[in-house]
C-alpha cells in the first residue's frame, strides 16, 4: 500500500471542525451531535473497537508499522485503511496524545436504556465526574471487575471518545454506558429493580469492607473534592466509606472503585 497525503482532519468532512479532542472547540455547554463521529486512538482502543461488531468504524488511519502488526495478529479491517506518516497523526491529537500509529473515526455505540439492565451482578453510577482520565480508567476497572453496566449523567460528563477512550484502553467496547437526565430518579427506577443502592462517602459511618452487600448493587461515586451531591446521597439506601489505614483517608476515584469493586464482588456480595 502506498502512502497518501493527509486529507485533512479527521471528523472535518462531517462537520465538527476536526478532531475536537476533550471538545476544544466546542463550548463548554454545548453537546456533540448524536450523529456525529467519535474520535479512537491507540493501540489497544482502536483494535477493541476493530474487533467489535457493534462498532461501526467510519474510516482508519494507520502507519506502516501499525498496519504490519495489525496483519501480523490477524485483526480484520472493515474500511481501507489510509496510510500515513506518525507524524501526521500526531499532528490531528494533542501534544500529550500517545496514538501508537493508530487512529479512527467511529460511531457512538447504542446505548442501553436504564430499564434495558437485567437486576443482577454490578452497576456503577458515576455522579458527575467530568475528567475523562479518569472516567476511562473507571471503565477499565469496570471491565476487569465484569460491571454490568455505568450509568452516568448526560450532562456534566465527559464524552465517549478521544482521552476517554484512551484511558479506558478497550474498555469502551465492553462495558455498556447508560446516560439519564437525572440521577435521582436513576437511582430509584434502579431500586424499583431490586437493586441495593450504596454510596461512597469518606465521612459515612459504615464501612464498606463490613457490610453484607446483595446483588444486584448499583454502587455511586460522586465526583473528586465535590463528592456525592445531596439528592445523589438522599436518594442511596445506604452510605459506606472506605476504611483506610493511612494517614489519607480519600482516593482519586478511579482507585476508589477499583477498591470499591474488589470489596463487593471478591469478599462481601451474598446470593
Amino acid at each position: 500500500m502506498r502512502e497518501r497525503h493527509w486529507r485533512g482532519k479527521p471528523g472535518a468532512q462531517h462537520g465538527h471542525g476536526g478532531l475536537g479532542n476533550n471538545g476544544r472547540h466546542r463550548r463548554r455547554s454545548e453537546r456533540r451531535d448524536v450523529d456525529a463521529p467519535i474520535v479512537l486512538y491507540g493501540w489497544h482502543t482502536v483494535t477493541a473497537a476493530l474487533s467489535n461488531p457493534a462498532r461501526r468504524i467510519r474510516a482508519l488511519w494507520a502507519t506502516e508499522n501499525a498496519l504490519r502488526r495489525l496483519a501480523d495478529e490477524g485483526i480484520k479491517l472493515p474500511v481501507e485503511p489510509e496510510l500515513v506518516r506518525p507524524d501526521a497523526i500526531a499532528a490531528q491529537l494533542s501534544p500529550d496524545a500517545v496514538h501508537q500509529g493508530l487512529l479512527a473515526e467511529a460511531d457512538p455505540l447504542p446505548a442501553p436504556g436504564l430499564e434495558e439492565l437485567a437486576a443482577a451482578g454490578v452497576v456503577l453510577v458515576l455522579d458527575q465526574i467530568t475528567d475523562p482520565h479518569n472516567f476511562g480508567a473507571i471503565l477499565r476497572t469496570a471491565a476487569a471487575f465484569a460491571v454490568a453496566a455505568v450509568v452516568t449523567t448526560a450532562r456534566h460528563s465527559p464524552e465517549a471518545t478521544g482521552v476517554l477512550a484512551k484511558s479506558a484502553s478497550g474498555a469502551l467496547e465492553l462495558v455498556p454506558l447508560v446516560s439519564v437526565q437525572n440521577l435521582a430518579r436513576a437511582l430509584a427506577e434502579l431500586k424499583e429493580h431490586g437493586f441495593h443502592v450504596v454510596g461512597l462517602d469518606s465521612a459515612a459511618t459504615d464501612d464498606l469492607a463490613a457490610m453484607e452487600l446483595s446483588a444486584p448493587l448499583a454502587l455511586v461515586l460522586g465526583a473528586e473534592g465535590k463528592g456525592l451531591r445531596q439528592g445523589t446521597r438522599a436518594a442511596c439506601d445506604r452510605l459506606a466509606r472506605l476504611d483506610l489505614p493511612g494517614a489519607i483517608k480519600s482516593l482519586n476515584v478511579s482507585n476508589a472503585s477499583a477498591l470499591a469493586l474488589y470489596i463487593a464482588t471478591r469478599w462481601r456480595i451474598s446470593a
